[in-house]
């Protein structure tokens, strides 16, 4: 299985405390992986587990569940940070943290095909990263304001997005803010995609999967319909 070479990638990133499904941490995971389900139904490429304060066992169990929910529609599911946990749950690859273990040391252990992305937050990174090789992706945050950050975090904008789109020989995606409405500038700008938590969330009442579905769908059809218009020019996300 590989991912799309024709249309610009859509990321799902995982974030379970968003999520309002009862009392019960139970309650909560399956809610999850429900939303898993739908983003991946909905066109959704990637899903990364962001579940930083799980112990491993539980990481493990929800990655494996997600595999399952994900396997049907063909999405790749990844694995925030723990790329010990993503080996054991047999996951499509890890997306690395600054404190996480250099790329080229996880790319020596990993098997053949798994995926090596990292989050960068400015140009001089995202260059001193790409140089050094083992990556397959980038993901470039926070662009725009958003809640998965604290109030007045300081954000990158889209000029900064085209800068190191241009300048790394390696895929782009972009994160933090991004609405429906937002998608057609980020590939105008260069990315190979995008990445999203909030624009995959249900509202209150609502069922996570489904909810997930519909905006994975309409995310779909936005980012599609802006390549389709010549807004990128070739897609960085040929190398995944």
């Amino acid at each position: 299985m590989s991912l799309p070479r024709h249309r610009p990638l859509l990321c799902l990133v995982t974030d379970r405390a968003r999520l309002r499904a009862g009392t019960g941490a139970g309650a909560v995971t399956d809610a999850l992986v429900a939303l898993v389900g739908g983003a991946a139904r909905g066109g959704v490429d990637l899903i990364q587990i962001r579940e930083r304060d799980l112990p491993a066992r539980d990481l493990l169990t929800l990655v494996e569940r997600s595999l399952d929910a994900a396997r049907e529609a063909g999405a790749r599911v990844i694995v925030n940070d723990r790329a010990d946990v993503a080996m054991a749950a047999g996951a499509h690859g890890v997306h690395l943290r600054a404190d996480s273990l250099a790329a080229p040391r996880v790319r020596a252990l990993a098997p053949p095909g798994f995926l090596v992305g990292q989050s960068v937050h400015g140009e001089a990174e995202a260059l001193a990263l790409a140089a050094r090789g083992g990556l397959d992706y980038l993901m470039l945050g926070p662009l725009f304001d958003t809640l998965s950050k604290p109030q007045g975090h300081s954000t990158l904008g889209l000029d900064l997005l085209a800068r190191v789109a241009r300048l790394v020989d390696l895929p782009v995606l972009a994160i933090g803010g991004l609405t429906h409405e937002r998608l057609a500038a980020i590939v105008e700008k260069g990315a190979a995609g995008a990445a999203a938590i909030g624009l995959f969330m249900p509202m209150t009442g609502e069922d996570p999967g489904a909810a997930a579905q519909d905006a994975a769908r309409r995310a779909r059809a936005a980012i599609d319909a802006a390549c389709a218009a010549g807004r990128s020019g070739t897609l960085s996300g040929d190398r995944l």
